[in-house]
């Protein structure tokens, strides 16, 4: 398994600038060497503050983006074009500002689809979508993503994997269905950490006080049952992405300066 490596900056403009300007080069290179690139997008205001921060760079512009292939990482099973879902955030951050190929945008099953309100329906559905783009030599039944970026909650979730709930302990499927998540809204779709961890590369985004603890708890060690963040890695790297506020109760050791 591989450290994770941990980046601080300032506050939370700045990370999201700074993470937006290597996802932007993480991108490219990976177009560069296979043709096409793949990334898993998560929501919440640290992943929208990073679309957000890619949408006003200049260097967007250097992305083929009709050769980049989204997916998400979980969404809240709401009807198409909720504003609360990941996916209609996600557009207006960035999306509707670039010409990203239509086909090549996964988005989750919203509640008003074919499936209807059957999330565990959905919920395999988006599997088989993972499962039809995997190719042989990935190492699993989804696609070896390029970066896979999630949020961290200030109870250590990621994605829609709570602490002690059943998604998290889940270790064949790739996507679950999730009922009963302590926040709002309570029925989810989210990827599985066996899915997470096919990723070449897993950046965690946390940013303010609220995520101290958190950040803390899941880089101490701690079992990814009782702290979902601490099982989320990549196959390559892992890295946490974090503003002072996050890492503030992370021993100094822990990480070099990033910024003043």
């Amino acid at each position: 398994m591989n450290a994770p490596q941990i980046v601080v900056h300032r506050d939370k403009e700045l990370m999201a600038q700074a993470a937006a300007a290597r996802l932007l080069t993480r991108i490219v290179d990976a177009q560069a060497a296979r043709g096409s690139a793949s990334v898993v997008l998560t929501g919440g205001r640290n992943g929208n503050g990073l679309l957000a921060a890619l949408a006003a760079s200049p260097a967007r512009d250097a992305v083929d983006w009709s050769r980049l292939d989204l997916w998400w990482g979980d969404e809240r099973f709401l009807p198409a074009g909720h504003p609360d879902r990941n996916d209609t955030q996600a557009r207006e951050a960035l999306l509707d500002a670039v010409p990203v190929a239509p086909e090549r945008v996964h988005s989750m099953p919203a509640s008003d689809g074919p499936h209807g309100d059957h999330v565990e329906v959905a919920a395999e559905a988006y599997a088989a979508e993972l499962a039809g783009a995997a190719r042989p030599e990935n190492h699993a039944s989804v696609p070896s993503f390029d970066v896979l970026l999630l949020g961290v909650g200030p109870d250590t979730h990621v994605a829609s994997l709570f602490p002690e709930m059943p998604g998290v302990r889940e270790t064949e499927r790739t996507v679950v269905g999730v009922r009963g998540a302590p926040k709002p809204p309570p029925t989810r779709i989210s990827l599985t950490l066996p899915a997470i961890r096919a990723a070449r590369e897993v950046w965690l985004l946390a940013a303010g006080e609220d995520k101290a603890r958190a950040a803390a708890i899941a880089l101490s060690g701690a079992g990814e049952v009782q702290a979902p963040a601490a099982g989320a890695r990549g196959r390559s790297r892992t890295l946490w992405l974090l503003d002072a506020a996050a890492a503030a109760n992370l021993p100094r050791g822990l990480y070099p300066p990033a910024s003043p």
